[in-house]
């Protein structure tokens, strides 16, 4: 069994994103516009049609996930697997006061997948422990898993599913809050992913 189709979805915007403040696996919870964000995007989202669905066990996913639920009515599984890259230090700081402590670090962590953080760790990591659900449910289900998880996380498994050089990783742009990613397996007989949307949303 495999799936044919694999729909990445960002949460909605948090107090910490408004704010301008790293996360990482800091619990930090919806704004009122990330809300509302979620309930616009929910019904496109459950128009996937998804077989199984999964979600980042932290706050701003399991609450934006549950707004599809309230939607399609379908249960969202959560996995921790599937949290944002953790930041070690950099958690809770602004890119300011990053830069004023670790001059040039924040630089580097942007043009190289494979550095971390202090007490963090790197997007390769990420993608390692996120493409672990993803052959999970390749074993289980057919047809269409939804993933409620979080920018990094999601840019790095979209290059990891991609077979993507780790040099060019850099070169994928961002996922805006509540967009999404789909990608999608070339045919039955070969099973690599094609990249279909990127940062797709709801206009408006």
């Amino acid at each position: 069994m495999t799936l044919d189709r694999l729909l990445l979805w960002r949460h909605g915007e948090t107090d910490y994103n408004a704010a301008g403040r790293i996360q990482g696996h800091l619990d930090s919870s919806l704004t009122e516009t990330g809300q509302e964000q979620a309930r616009r995007a929910a019904p496109v989202i459950a128009a996937f049609q998804p077989d199984v669905a999964l979600s980042s066990d932290l706050n701003r996913a399991r609450s934006t996930a549950a707004e599809f639920t309230e939607v399609s009515g379908m249960p969202v599984r959560l996995d921790k697997r599937l949290r944002e890259t953790h930041l070690g230090e950099w958690q809770g700081l602004s890119g300011a006061e990053v830069e004023h402590g670790w001059p040039g670090a924040m630089s580097t962590w942007r043009s190289t997948p494979t550095w971390a953080p202090p007490g963090g760790e790197s997007r390769v990591e990420v993608a390692e422990r996120a493409l672990e659900v993803v052959d999970e449910l390749d074993l289980t289900y057919t047809g269409t898993a939804l993933l409620c998880a979080h920018g990094g996380l999601i840019t790095a498994l979209t290059a990891r599913l991609l077979s993507w050089p780790v040099e060019l990783w850099p070169g994928l742009g961002g996922v805006a809050n509540c967009h999404w990613v789909v990608l999608a397996r070339r045919s039955s007989s070969d099973h690599r992913w094609r990249l279909m949307t990127y940062n797709g949303g709801v206009a408006g």
